[in-house]
């Protein structure tokens, strides 16, 4: 166990965490909404500080990332548990934790995770796969390293992290990928249990930082994908973060406590494509459908093809020192 950061007490041994915005007040021998911080005494401990559940070498358009040194490695690592309980969850078996039971996983210091991610030829660590805020002491422990040994760090997150536990670890954080899982909060309340406009705020929070930002939308039939909620994502991308920001649209499979859902047909993902790019969105990626030509990038002001890609995979990469080498129309992102 570590004690925690961002909490304070609360009178009769209690405390409130001030790490994520749900903001749990936490009584002794409780644990927080995430299920893995938990009051002992009037001291809140992170019961997962390098308990890592996942550890991989992927390629960063797994993330996904696009406009991220394109064709690198990262070194992704997760701990259990999660602040959401999405009813789609993909990784639910790792992210949904026994509120009353012990949290395992490998124990590793944040030093061994920089020195694997090197290595093993990757130029970033990627805090993944579960919630990275839930696991914040051992990412920041870590994204420190990382940034001295020369490597970027990524989130790929909910967006529910609080101000301050973002301002604390923004100086070491390069990029983020933030799931914008709908444009309602009735979808949010429902389906995520949490609040779009918490989220929203977050996500201009980490626009504020100086942080990269691609923002994913899971595309679930009959629950986020009317035009009127994939415009409203699109309208508040271009508004408050910018025409460069990419926006993944990926489909949904049926999986968790949401199987009674079709996957999200093909078309779907074209029409909020065209949807974002109408309003502005220079860059509009399909996920999960390989080979259906939604992966690739293309000049904004030429159209000319400058990266093809099939699933993970860069099949051709044509950019030079960040630009399109038909038109010298510049390409937004990191290391691109």
């Amino acid at each position: 166990m570590k004690e925690a950061m961002f909490y304070e007490p609360a009178g009769a041994r209690q405390v409130r965490c001030g790490l994520c915005r749900f903001r749990c007040l936490i009584s002794d021998g409780a644990r927080g909404i995430c299920a893995v911080r938990e009051n002992r005494g009037g001291t809140l401990y992170s019961l997962v500080y390098g308990k890592l559940c996942a550890e991989h070498v992927d390629p960063i358009e797994k993330k996904p990332l696009f406009h991220v040194m394109p064709g690198s490695k990262t070194y992704s690592i997760a701990t259990a548990g999660c602040n959401f309980h999405c009813l789609h969850c993909q990784n639910y078996s790792i992210s949904q934790v026994d509120r009353n039971g012990p949290v395992r996983g490998k124990v590793q210091t944040p030093q061994e995770i920089v020195q694997r991610a090197m290595d093993s030829d990757c130029r970033s660590i990627s805090y993944t796969y579960t919630e990275p805020t839930i696991f914040y002491e051992f990412a920041y422990d870590t994204a420190r390293r990382g940034r001295e040994a020369g490597l970027k760090n990524i989130f790929v997150t909910n967006g529910y992290i609080s101000r301050e536990a973002l301002a604390a670890i923004a100086p070491f954080l390069d990029a983020a990928n933030i799931d914008l899982k709908g444009f309602s909060e009735g979808f949010y309340r429902d389906v995520v249990h949490a609040r779009l406009s918490e989220v929203l705020d977050s996500i201009v929070e980490y626009r504020k930082q100086g942080i990269w930002l691609e923002l994913t939308t899971l595309i679930i039939p009959g629950l986020n994908d009317s035009d009127a909620e994939l415009q409203g994502i699109a309208s508040f991308i271009t508004a408050n973060l910018g025409a460069d920001t990419p926006w993944h649209v990926s489909q949904f499979y049926p999986t968790y406590k949401l199987t009674d859902r079709p996957r999200t047909p093909p078309a779907t993902l074209r029409r909020a494509r065209d949807i974002g790019r109408a309003a502005g969105l220079r860059y509009v990626y399909e996920g999960n459908v390989p080979g259906e030509g939604g992966e690739n990038t293309y000049c904004p002001s030429c159209s000319s093809l400058l990266i093809k890609r099939y699933g993970y995979a860069i099949e051709t990469a044509r950019i030079s020192s960040g630009a399109c080498p038909d038109c010298g129309a510049a390409i937004a992102g990191v290391g691109i």
